[in-house]
């Protein structure tokens, strides 16, 4: 569609974005789960610095991806075992 211009707060500091328009709700949620994620472990820990709040937070937003790519990685090789075994059975059936 096109790119927008909008300004995102994280961590009470606003950055001007050029996003296309079709991403721009998604960023803005992305930065709402942010926001909302450093509030809580703001709230949790003795922690006042917004940098170490903000490595906290990406700490546990990484950790979160890598697992769900673990998690999809082994999907998608069960899936790929279960193709083969699949094939392997159609094959011997047609062969007869």
């Amino acid at each position: 569609m096109g790119e927008i211009s909008i300004k995102i707060n994280i961590a009470d500091r606003v950055y001007p974005l050029r996003v296309e328009t079709e991403e721009e709700e998604i960023i803005r949620h992305a930065a709402k789960l942010v926001n909302e994620r450093i509030k809580e472990l703001q709230d949790n820990y003795a922690v006042r610095d917004k940098q170490d709040l903000l490595s906290m937070c990406v700490l546990q937003y990484a950790t979160g991806m890598i697992k769900a790519e673990r998690k999809a990685q082994q999907h998608e090789d069960g899936v790929e075992q279960q193709v083969h075994e699949l094939d392997a059975l159609l094959n011997n059936f047609f062969s007869k």
